[in-house]
């Protein structure tokens, strides 16, 4: 790992279940910033709304240090784990022949963790490098 330091921000308790928040959390891993910020803002699941705000509390931690680049943030870690059932128990709901039927109502936490990507060194061999000896 490299020694950027990385801002984290976290929606512990979201009222959404960890399975369908990861649909989401796989869209936007590894992207940068401002290409993860557009996808949520179009992204029709659910989570995308859960995502989009934790995100930008994120880049917001990010600012705070000055001598972070945020247009250079990139989403390095993006998580959805399991959080408790709502209210700590199961549910009922009416069931044929005078049952009930269990249902839980589940929970997640979601983090986003952002780094600032660092400068690719420049190798000479390449077709940059050799560009930009010839200009």
């Amino acid at each position: 790992m490299s020694d950027t330091p990385e801002f984290l921000a976290r929606h512990r308790f979201a009222r959404i279940t960890a399975r369908k928040a990861r649909r989401i959390a796989d869209l936007i891993r590894g992207r940068s910033v401002n290409e993860a910020l557009e996808l949520l803002e179009f992204a029709p699941q659910r989570g995308a709304s859960f995502y989009l705000k934790v995100v930008r509390s994120a880049v917001a931690n990010a600012s705070m240090d000055e001598s972070v680049n945020i247009n250079r943030l990139v989403i390095s870690e993006c998580r959805a784990d399991d959080g408790p059932l709502a209210q700590g128990r199961m549910r009922f709901r009416p069931g044929p022949q005078g049952r009930a039927m269990p249902f839980s109502k589940r929970l997640s936490h979601l983090t986003v963790k952002v780094r600032e990507l660092e400068e690719a060194p420049v190798e000479a061999g390449s077709k940059r490098g050799v560009a930009a000896k010839k200009a």
